[in-house]
């Protein structure tokens, strides 16, 4: 059963597997971005930089008889939108165009993309999002172009006890990510390495979370806890 209170959008369903949350979060991102604009899936492309329940929303959307292009960064440094985000894409049929990251900002104030669509692996109660790095710059290129950015996930990433995105904890990964491709090294000896396996996106630039259970905006202090519900 489907109903809205004019803000968050509330799916009454148990016993969903990955398949079927996949799925429901299509069905919402659908319903969100169809009351855009600029947002018609028919009229215009679908940016996907992450793999996983975002490209549920682009296959859901296909299968509905939608026309739309998916861009998909490369992902650095382990390269998992080229490796894996754009091949997943052609395998489904579905039209992708691969472009490095630092390319995204470009082509977000193009006027090309509709909207801006990111998974996440932690949530925090007040909506800040994290995820792979390189998320945080999509969505401060995002908002300086007014183009929406919407993170698709399931519950399940939802963290109530973490207040904020400070105090989600960020791993760092080995140097050598950076340093080294394919085994050789391609940086100077003896540099210094910064590569954090994630960032926090502020809540402020994210315009909905879409989930199996429906769709939390601002303030996401009170429309977030009724999703765990």
């Amino acid at each position: 059963m489907l109903s809205s209170d004019g803000s968050t959008f509330y799916y009454n369903q148990v016993g969903l597997n990955a398949s079927d949350i996949t799925k429901s979060i299509a069905t919402y991102s659908e319903s969100i971005t169809a009351a855009g604009p600029t947002l018609a899936f028919g009229t215009s492309h679908y940016y996907d930089p992450a793999t996983g329940t975002a490209l549920g929303v682009v296959r859901a959307a296909r299968e509905a008889g939608k026309k739309c292009a998916v861009f998909a960064d490369e992902t650095r440094p382990w390269l998992q939108g080229a490796r894996l985000t754009a091949w997943e894409l052609l395998q489904d049929g579905i039209p992708v165009t691969l472009l490095p990251d630092v390319a995204a900002a470009s082509l977000l104030g193009s006027g090309r993309i509709g909207c801006v669509v990111v998974g996440a692996d932690r949530i925090a109660r007040n909506g800040d999002t994290a995820n792979k790095v390189g998320t945080y710059p999509l969505a401060l290129a995002a908002q300086a172009s007014s183009v929406p950015f919407y993170v698709a996930a399931p519950t399940s990433t939802i963290d109530l006890r973490a207040r904020s995105g400070s105090e989600i904890p960020i791993e760092q990964r080995s140097p050598l990510e950076v340093t080294h491709l394919a085994g050789a090294r391609i940086a100077a000896e003896g540099v210094e390495v910064y590569n954090p396996a994630f960032d926090v996106t502020p809540a402020r630039y994210i315009s909905a979370i879409v989930t199996e259970r429906g769709v939390a905006r601002a303030p996401f202090e009170q429309s977030l806890p009724t999703l765990e519900t």
